[in-house]
C-alpha cells in the first residue's frame, strides 16, 4: 500500500493539464531541463571550437576541469540551497534562478575569451542550478494540492528524462544552425533566451504561498541542515521515500552507462544509445498516465515495490536482448516501473514535509541524488571492463553485470518495502 492519502478521481493527468499553475510550473522547468542540457553541450563546443583551449596537449584534461565545474556544486551545495529555499519565496527563486542563468550565458561572448573565465562562468550556472531544484519540488504541492502529487511527479519525471534526451539530441545540430545562421554569440543568446523564457512562463503561475516574516530570513546554515537531518531521522517514512529514490537514480545512472554497449547488441549503433534511454522516457509517461488515470485504485497497492520487481525484471532480460524491438519495449517497461517509484515516493515527501521544512527536505534529496548519479557513472564502467576481462568475453561480461544488477535492484526494492511495511505498522 501507499502511505499518502488516496487520491480522488479529480487527479487525472487531464486535470492536471488543466489546471493553470500547474502548467506554467511543468512547462517552464521542462525548457529550463532542456536549456541545461543544451548547456553541456554547449560547452563542448566552446571547447573544441570557441578558442578556449590553449594547446592541444591539454585538451583533455581541460575538458575534465570543465565537466567537474559542471558537477562539483550539485554534490556540494545541494543541501545549502534547500537551506536558502525555505526563506524566500518559491516562484521568486524559480523566476532568479533562470534571470541569473541567462544573464551569465548571455555574458560569455564580451568576456575574455580564457579557458578560466569559461571555467567560473559554468561553475556559477551549475551553482544556480542548485537552487533551482529544491525550489521546483517545493512548489509542486502549492500548484497542485495533495490530491494531484502522485501523478504530478511521475509527470515531472518522465518530462525530467524527456528534457534530458531532447537536450542532448537536438543541442549539436541548432548549435550548428544558429552559428551559421546568425554569426558568433547568437549561441549562447539563444541559450539564455531559453532561459528568460522558462522563467516567464514561471511567473504566470499563480499560487499561494506562506509569508516568510524578516527574521525567519537569517539563515543560519549549520543549524538548518541539522534541523533538516533531525526531521529525516525522526520521520521514517520520508527518510525511506528518500532512499528509495535514490536508489532509483543510482539504477538510471547505471543504465545510461550500459545502453551505450547494450545499444551495440539489439541493432543500434553504440552512438545511438539515446534512442534506449528515450524508451525509458516513453515508459514512464505511460506510468504518469497511469499513475494519474487510475492512482486513485491502486493508491493502497505496494507501487514501489512492484516498479523496483519491473526494473529487476528489465535488466534481467536484457541481458538475453538482441532484437531491437524488444530492446525498446523492455526499455519503456523500465520507464513504466520507475514511474511507479518515483510518482507515489515523490509525494509521500511532499504530502508528509510541512512547508517550513520542505527547502531542507528536497535540498537534501537532491543532494543525495546528485551523488548517487555520480557513483554509478565512476564505476559501472570499469566494473563492466573489469568482468568482461575476468571472463574473457564482453558480451559475456555485459550478461553477468546485467543480470547481477537487475537482483541487486530488486533485492533493494523488497528491502526498501519491507522496512516501509514495518514503518507503518510501528506508525498504526
Amino acid at each position: 500500500m501507499h502511505p499518502a492519502s488516496p487520491p480522488p478521481d479529480r487527479s487525472g493527468l487531464d486535470a492536471l493539464l488543466r489546471n493553470r499553475p500547474f502548467l506554467a510550473l511543468w512547462t517552464g522547468q521542462l525548457l529550463a531541463q532542456v536549456a541545461d542540457k543544451i548547456f553541456y553541450v554547449l560547452l563542448i563546443i566552446l571547447l573544441k571550437t570557441g578558442g578556449y583551449i590553449p594547446a592541444q596537449n591539454f585538451e583533455n584534461s581541460m575538458l575534465s576541469m570543465v565537466m567537474i565545474a559542471y558537477t562539483v556544486p550539485a554534490i556540494v551545495f545541494g543541501s545549502a540551497a534547500g537551506i536558502v529555499v525555505d526563506r524566500f519565496s518559491k516562484k521568486q527563486m524559480l523566476i532568479g534562478c533562470n534571470v541569473i542563468r541567462a544573464v551569465l550565458i548571455g555574458c560569455l561572448p564580451f568576456l575574455p575569451k580564457t579557458f578560466v573565465v569559461l571555467l567560473t562562468v559554468t561553475f556559477l550556472v551549475s551553482t544556480v542550478t542548485q537552487f533551482f531544484a529544491p525550489a521546483e519540488a517545493a512548489a509542486i504541492p502549492l500548484a497542485v494540492g495533495r490530491e494531484g502529487l502522485m501523478s504530478a511527479n511521475a509527470l515531472f519525471a518522465s518530462s525530467t528524462m524527456g528534457g534530458i534526451i531532447i537536450g542532448m539530441t537536438i543541442g549539436e545540430p541548432v548549435f550548428t544552425w544558429i552559428k551559421h545562421s546568425y554569426g558568433s554569440a547568437s549561441q549562447e543568446f539563444f541559450l539564455g533566451g531559453l532561459y528568460l523564457i522558462s522563467g516567464a512562463l514561471i511567473y504566470a503561475m499563480r499560487i499561494k504561498e506562506t509569508h516568510v516574516g524578516s527574521n525567519a530570513k537569517n539563515i543560519h546554515p549549520w543549524q538548518d541542515f541539522k534541523e533538516g537531518l533531525r526531521y529525516l531521522k525522526h520521520n521514517r517514512l520520508v527518510s525511506n521515500a528518500m532512499v528509495q529514490l535514490t536508489i532509483l537514480y543510482s539504477v538510471f545512472a547505471a543504465l545510461q552507462v550500459l545502453a551505450i554497449a547494450l545499444s551495440g547488441k539489439i541493432g543500434l549503433k553504440e552512438t545511438q544509445f539515446g534512442f534506449l534511454l528515450a524508451a525509458a522516457g516513453v515508459g514512464m509517461v505511460f506510468g504518469a498516465a497511469f499513475l494519474g488515470h487510475w492512482g486513485d485504485r491502486v493508491y493502497n497497492k505496494p507501487l514501489a515495490l512492484i516498479g523496483f520487481l519491473m526494473m529487476g525484471f528489465v535488466l534481467a532480460m536484457f541481458a538475453f536482448t538482441r532484437q531491437l524491438w524488444l530492446g525498446f519495449g523492455l526499455s519503456a517497461l523500465f520507464g513504466f516501473g520507475a514511474s511507479l517509484i518515483n510518482g507515489p515516493m515523490q509525494a509521500l515527501i511532499q504530502e508528509k514535509t510541512p512547508e517550513s521544512m520542505r527547502g531542507k527536505v528536497f535540498g537534501l534529496e537532491n543532494n543525495a541524488i546528485n551523488i548517487a548519479l555520480s557513483l554509478p557513472l565512476a564505476i559501472t564502467g570499469p566494473l563492466t571492463d573489469a568482468v568482461s576481462k575476468a571472463v574473457g568475453s564482453d558480451d559475456l561480461g555485459l550478461r553477468i553485470v546485467l543480470m547481477s544488477l537487475g537482483f541487486l535492484v530488486a533485492l533493494m526494492g523488497i528491502a526498501a518495502w519491507r522496512h516501509t511495511s514495518k514503518v507503518l505498522k510501528d506508525a498504526l
